[in-house]
């Protein structure tokens, strides 16, 4: 895979201007599975202060290159297209004719064909750098350009792009040719071609503007044909229109794409992607069996992060991938605001304080943990900061900022922003400069505390007590990073009340600084049964309960009436868990008591997820299997226990099918739930699925039910479940199928090819790692390591990701060593000093593996060393 340099691309943007860009696509052969190649020609015009410059090309081929003209000599190297003879006083036209690989990755043109009709879709994905695998370009965000598309595909297909189309021509050989609109200026990575025998419904949205005319924007949703019974276009469109209301208004800047295509779909490796004036989403957002709150909560959420993007990143775009939070944190923080305030969906900060945060707070801690503005050398670190950092601790950081300068003078801060920088390219002194303008504040110091630096702070109550009154109570500051930070927060003091819940009785507003911040306004009141900072959640930082608190969190967390107040709370008891201070068991014995009484759809599922994490990571090994039981009996209890045909019942239910698959004392209560037993309980697809999988990973189900279960219903989805299924069987053979399933050798050879595409890899792996069946892979671990460079060099970024970071040998047993005489660890430390030279890439997925191992490790040790029953008191 050819990298790019930042460097060298600035040198680049520093010879060309690109006026404009012609893109022709020639998709009429698509529906042949033979075909893998389709003819792809670029003509761009630019000037250039230069004679020489370089394209950018990932194909198979390319047939000629154009200057002004002239024909050259085809020159490619390593993904580049050579280019002599432009012209350095005027313009240049350079046209490049190719053939492209379609693609079974999801990255570039990708092809699907559905198994229920046989149709073929495409679509197109090229966030950071697979523009260049459609068509010849300069892949690098800051050179931008007006883009024409023109696509030949059959005529009884639909096919769009960024634009809406100019003109449509239909050939007598039974195809058609699709012009776009010119659009406005756009970096290569959000342009988009999507093209296939597409459903759609249909909206629209107007606002008033101030000169007296009317912006309309045509709205279009669009699925494949064979999910259009499922397609629920009133809510998605719903929110759409919720969104642009409120973003027009925020913003004050109108929507400046023309239409808003919206399209789902198949085999998506991200959750949604902001190509301007085309959307695309992954299809886990078309609910085929019954969604919940908070997983429609969690769309209204993406399709609004989306949304944001129209303006955060599309419209005003990072200069180059150092500043990719410049569009990634925003979107993440104005998609869960706009959720909170426009739509139904005001619980979203909830979801945010538990969930996203969660992903923050890992990320950070690992070794390869990185600034918000991060340095990014090359294409290569771009595509692994996409992470937990980019989206989640920026949008953290910002609302932050927003409780330090007010949310008027950030919304005005960002009109600056886009009215100045509309259709360019920004770095981080162009946003600061916006904002210390509308905010009457110095924002460098703000930026060097929380944009500049790693790691989260951690803040922790000290109290002095006297005859039952607070005599003082302080916030401790500390940071592995080394900085001590500003925060605006707010501390909650509670108490029990007659009923026994918790009550918040205080709230102090206060600003940390430093190591020590006293809090005076808490001198004299009783002394509360829990004292939690960051109660709103408005900073970023891990919290510590003293130990009074930690008791009563172990015993009432759930009785707090505020569902965002118990959402910072759990999160404080899980990171205290990951971090070795709380052992899983108390943290497990706390989710399993007082679980079964929450009502908030996203706390319920996100707590039995860490409750099942907290089992398969930070439970000593000894009692893993007990307490996999426990889960599933526990789980199984609540499906029971709740609502029949609720949400929550729904919740539990998915929870015991996830249990079950590790405890095979459950698969009799698994074919209960099969056979309609449980009052209410909707037996969709995806819930089946999990309870066959469940079965099948215990033993309990062999290939010849499961074969059933797939003609019942037989769809894309449903194939996807069924291999899983068949890879997580008991069996040596099924797991030497599935490694060889992913062109994996066990013996010394080469990597071989792979038919599976990239959502076919995810469940295959998912299968061959089912927990239970460590000892059928421990002739898998050498090979593992064996195998590395090969995944990493052979492999495209996405299936190597998944290869190098899922197959990861963390299952294995170490047999009560110390974490650094674990097996696993002293061979990957091996591998990482016998590969100091690996890509970077590679080092940093393994790095961030081994890191999560040793702090699993770690935790165990907490559940079993003599002083943990104290450890418990103080997290």
């Amino acid at each position: 895979m050819s990298n790019l340099t930042r460097t060298e691309t600035r040198r680049r943007a520093e010879q060309l201007t690109l006026h404009a860009v012609t893109i022709e696509l020639d998709l009429r052969d698509a529906r042949d599975p033979a075909t893998a190649t389709f003819p792809t020609t670029t003509t761009l015009r630019l000037s250039s202060t230069a004679t020489t410059t370089w394209l950018d090309f990932l194909g198979p081929r390319v047939h000629a290159v154009v200057v002004d003209g002239q024909e050259q000599v085809v020159r490619v190297a390593d993904g580049r297209v050579a280019v002599d003879g432009l012209r350095t006083d005027g313009e240049s036209t350079v046209v490049v004719r190719g053939e492209a690989a379609y693609s079974r990755t999801g990255e570039g043109m990708h092809r699907f064909v559905d198994p229920v009709d046989g149709e073929t879709y495409l679509y197109t994905q090229y966030e950071p750098a697979d523009a260049r695998r459609v068509f010849a370009c300069t892949e690098q965000p800051d050179l931008k350009a007006p883009y024409t598309v023109v696509v030949a595909a059959p005529a009884e297909w639909q096919v769009l792009s960024n634009s809406a189309a100019d003109s449509v021509i239909e050939w007598e050989d039974g195809s058609r040719t699709w012009t776009f609109a010119p659009t406005p200026p756009l970096s290569t990575y959000i342009t988009a071609v999507v093209a296939g025998p597409y459903h759609r419904a249909e909206g629209h949205w107007s606002r008033g503007l101030a000169d007296g005319s009317t912006l309309d924007v045509p709205l279009g949703l669009w699925c494949r044909a064979s999910l259009a019974p499922y397609l629920d276009a009133e809510e998605f469109l719903e929110v759409t229109r919720q969104g642009l209301d409120l973003f027009h208004d925020a913003f004050d800047y109108p929507y400046p794409w023309g239409k808003y295509d919206q399209v789902l779909v198949p085999e998506y490796n991200l959750g949604a992607m902001e190509n301007p004036g085309l959307v695309t989403f992954t299809e886990k957002y078309l609910f085929r069996s019954q969604a919940t709150e908070a997983q429609r909560e969690g769309r209204a959420t993406t399709i609004l992060h989306e949304m944001a993007h129209m303006w955060f990143g599309d419209l005003a775009t990072m200069r180059w991938w150092d500043d990719l939070w410049l569009k990634e944190s925003f979107a993440d923080y104005m998609g869960t605001y706009a959720t909170a305030t426009a739509t139904r969906f005001s619980g979203a900060w909830t979801s945010f304080a538990l969930r996203r945060k969660a992903w923050a707070y890992r990320q950070d801690q690992l070794p390869t943990t990185h600034p918000v503005v991060a340095d990014i050398p090359d294409l290569e670190a771009a595509k692994q900061n996409f992470d937990g950092i980019t989206y989640a601790k920026g949008a953290s950081v910002l609302k932050q900022l927003v409780a330090f300068v007010g949310p008027e003078a950030f919304l005005a801060g960002a009109r600056t922003y886009f009215r100045r920088h509309a259709y360019g390219s920004t770095t981080l002194p162009d946003l600061l400069a916006a904002l210390a303008e509308a905010s009457g504040r110095d924002l460098s110091s703000w930026s060097g505390q929380w944009l500049e630096t790693t790691g989260p702070s951690t803040l922790t109550p000290e109290l002095e007590v006297a005859d039952g009154t607070v005599t003082a109570l302080r916030v401790r500051q500390d940071d592995d990073g080394g900085v001590l930070r500003d925060h605006r927060l707010v501390v909650g003091c509670y108490s029990a009340g007659d009923d026994g819940a918790l009550v918040r009785t205080h709230r102090i507003a206060t600003d940390v600084s430093g190591s020590v911040t006293d809090l005076p306004e808490a001198a004299g009141i009783p002394v509360p049964d829990l004292v939690l900072v960051n109660d709103d959640d408005l900073t970023y930082a891990k919290v510590r309960l003293d130990e009074r608190s930690t008791a009563t969190a172990l015993r009432d967390a759930g009785t707090i009436e505020g569902a965002l107040s118990r959402a910072v709370l759990w999160s404080a008891l899980w990171n205290a868990t990951r971090d070795g201070l709380l052992p899983a068991a108390a943290f497990l014995d706390a989710v399993v008591s007082q679980l079964p009484a929450e009502r908030e759809i996203g706390i319920a599922r996100d707590l039995l997820a860490h409750a099942a994490g907290a089992v398969e990571h930070y439970l000593p090994t000894a009692a893993r299997a007990g307490a996999r039981v426990l889960l599933a009996e526990e789980t199984f209890t609540g499906m029971e226990r709740h609502e029949p045909g609720s949400g929550l019942q729904l919740v539990w239910a998915r929870a015991f099918a996830d249990a079950a698959a590790r405890a095979p004392e459950a698969a009799d209560r698994v074919r209960a739930v099969l056979a309609g037993e449980v009052p209410g309980l909707q037996l969709d697809p995806e819930l089946r699925w999990s309870l066959w999988q469940a079965l099948a990973a215990t033993g309990a189900a062999g290939p010849q039910e499961l074969d059933a279960e797939l003609a019942r219903e037989d769809t894309a989805t449903t194939r996807l479940a069924h291999r899983a299924a068949l890879a997580g069987r008991p069996d040596a053979e099924a797991k030497a199928q599935a490694w060889a399933a992913l062109g994996l050798p066990t013996q010394d050879a080469a990597l071989g090819d792979s038919p599976l595409s990239n959502d076919e890899v995810d469940a295959v792996i998912a299968g061959l790692t089912q927990p239970l069946h460590v000892e059928l892979l421990a002739g898998y671990v050498e090979p593992y390591f064996a195998l590395l460079p090969g995944m990493w060099a052979d492999r495209s970024i996405e299936i190597a990701e998944r290869l190098v970071g899922d197959l990861y040998p963390d299952w294995v047993d170490g047999r009560g060593s110390a974490p650094e005489d674990h097996p696993v660890v002293a061979r990957t430390r091996r591998w990482l000093a016998e590969h100091e030279d690996a890509p970077a890439g590679l080092r940093r997925t393994l790095l961030e593996q081994l890191d999560d191992l040793e702090r699993a490790l770690r935790a165990r040790s907490t559940g079993t060393s003599p002083d943990s029953a104290a450890r418990r008191g103080h997290v």
